[in-house]
């Protein structure tokens, strides 16, 4: 199931690849991993983004060795293969004599990309389109016309990343979304801090095509002081785009979670903190709302390793969903199941 799901689910959708920030300058590049393919995005000398499977057409090494960084080419550290950072194959040491070897087939393997907001993304079974807005208008067409009009007025342009955190989870990667997506059942049992802060009542679910948005009125002032001082505004807003990425919005910060799959019963969760006010004044500021993340999290990480341990039990079967609470994770569970009878 986990490798059916690796096919038919991250191969096949768009996942989060690298953050537009890494990738300014031209011979910047970010190296990452799609339903176990190993993936490049650089930065070109004309300034264009290009994703490429980061394997060596000689003999499969990765190229590009580091997470991220800046290079004026890239070079397999195995034998000494290098590509232009357009992917094009430019130099074979002591390849002199090969026969009927054509070095303009040989480039670096093409992957299809398209940029939203502040973030790349990759699609690894699709051909690569022939140009970067012909991906874009896909990538489009998958988020919907109402999602990019939503996040579009957040303003997310006007917010900067200050850290990332990665958690590692013995739990399925689905056990993780479901928890997400339960339209805030468990935050007044589980998150008694944020549930302060939160007008629970007034939570509201809103499905798309393939996100949902999870929402609930701000409370002020909340009873948890340190939650209080980090959450604040008017909404919280709580985004989740199928399959796997999670973009949480308080006024003048954003979290985002990118749930990685790793094996049946582990997932690695990786979070990137975005503030508006990134001064030496607001620094301790936001370091706190970093730490409330983190202690969420870890709230978050101790039910589901508890959810984990219960699907093993013979005592358990499919749970009823909540129709207040739980059509988020109804649209998760349809979509899933599209996707894999497709298979």
């Amino acid at each position: 199931m986990f490798e059916l799901e690796n096919q038919a689910i991250f191969s096949r959708s768009w996942q989060l690849a690298a953050r537009l920030d890494q990738l300014r300058d031209p011979g910047q590049y970010v190296t990452t991993e799609i339903a176990g393919e190993p993936i490049v995005i650089v930065s070109g000398h004309d300034g264009e983004l290009r994703g490429f499977f980061n394997v060596c057409r000689h003999h499969a090494a990765a190229v590009m060795t580091e997470a991220e960084g800046s290079a004026s080419q890239m070079r397999c550290p195995y034998h000494g293969w290098t590509y232009s950072l357009e992917g094009e194959l430019k130099g074979m040491p002591d390849f002199t004599g090969v026969c009927n070897f054509d070095r303009a087939n040989n480039g670096l393997a093409r992957v299809e990309i398209a940029t939203w907001e502040k973030w790349v993304f990759a699609r690894v079974a699709e051909k690569q389109s022939s140009s970067l807005k012909q991906s874009n208008a896909s990538f489009t067409t998958f988020l919907g016309e109402d999602l990019v009009k939503q996040i579009a007025v957040l303003g997310f342009n006007n917010l900067h990343w200050v850290e990332q955190r990665r958690y590692r989870l013995n739990c399925n990667w689905k056990v993780f979304v479901d928890n997400y997506l339960d339209g805030g059942y468990h935050v007044p049992h589980l998150h008694k801090g944020l549930d302060s802060v939160l007008d629970y009542s007034n939570y509201t679910i809103e499905n798309g095509g393939h996100f949902c948005l999870q929402s609930s009125p701000m409370v002020t002032p909340g009873e948890d002081d340190e939650v209080r001082a980090v959450r604040s505004g008017g909404r919280a807003l709580y985004y989740w785009l199928y399959p796997n990425f999670m973009m949480n919005y308080y006024e003048g910060v954003l979290d985002t979670n990118l749930v990685r799959p790793l094996a049946v019963d582990r997932t690695e969760v990786v979070f990137d903190f975005y503030f508006a006010d990134i001064s030496e004044s607001a620094r301790e500021r936001n370091l706190a709302s970093i730490n409330i993340g983190d202690r969420i999290q870890q709230e978050d990480r101790d039910i589901c390793e508890s959810v984990q341990r219960g699907l093993r039990s013979r005592a358990y079967q499919a749970g009823r969903l909540s129709v207040r609470r739980e059509a988020g994770e109804h649209l998760f569970h349809r979509l899933l199941h599209a996707d894999l009878k497709t298979a």
